[in-house]
């Protein structure tokens, strides 16, 4: 009975496990023809901590900019930011509570909307290096768990009780259940393997609502 409530839940993981589309990202100044200011992007900033800086949302800010992969934001580039008149300030706990901090350290394999072992990427393939540790990206909730989910192995998922949540498959040894509570940079699970691919990898997605975000936009490089 309880595998038959979960169904439902197993789709939308097959649904947004599976494909995406990626546009080309200028890096040239846009030309817009609305107001709004410029910002010049700092060392360590993310669209993410930009979006939170003038209160809008990311996803405006990627449309707007076209921006397509975070690998195109550069230190000094200028982002343009609409309607927007000066930055708001943040406090530091703000910063630090909202921000999402890399789930193990590795070499990115695989990027989001990336074809890869012949699926298109919905998240990223992180291939750790010195340790296979997976930490919780952001503070909260485990709401699921599964020990064998179709392709990808042991699955987590954390609800961050804002509309995100992060997906975390293709892991080894699990230290958490379902229902608990998990601080920000916590240790999950051991990355490791799924069905026929023996490489070890986290595949790691973040999603707002049910909708998979590139992880880079909100990583720190």
């Amino acid at each position: 009975m309880q595998n038959l409530k979960l169904l439902p839940f197993y789709f939308l993981l097959l649904t947004f496990l599976g494909c995406a589309t990626v546009p080309y990202a200028p890096k040239t100044k846009p030309e817009i023809g609305i107001p709004g200011i410029y910002h010049r992007v700092e060392k360590g900033q993310t669209l993410w901590r930009i979006s939170k800086i003038y209160t809008i949302e990311l996803d405006e800010i990627v449309r707007i900019n076209r921006i397509s992969d975070a690998r195109d934001i550069e230190v000094g580039q200028l982002i343009f930011i609409p309607y927007a008149q000066k930055k708001q300030p943040l406090s530091s706990a703000v910063r630090t509570n909202d921000d999402f901090t890399w789930p193990i350290r590795g070499r990115v394999i695989s990027t989001f909307g990336q074809a890869f072992n012949n699926m298109v990427n919905k998240g990223i393939n992180i291939s750790p290096l010195n340790t296979s540790d997976v930490v919780a990206s952001r503070s909260g909730k485990v709401i699921f768990y599964t020990d064998d989910f179709k392709g990808f192995g042991k699955t987590i998922i954390i609800d961050h009780q804002d509309g995100f949540s992060t997906v975390y498959t293709r892991i080894a040894q699990v230290f958490v259940k379902v229902g608990d509570y998990i601080q920000k940079g916590a240790l999950i699970a051991k990355a490791g393997s799924a069905g026929r691919d023996r490489n070890i990898y986290l595949h790691f997605e973040i999603r707002k609502g049910h909708i998979p975000q590139n992880p880079l936009f909100y990583l720190a490089r």
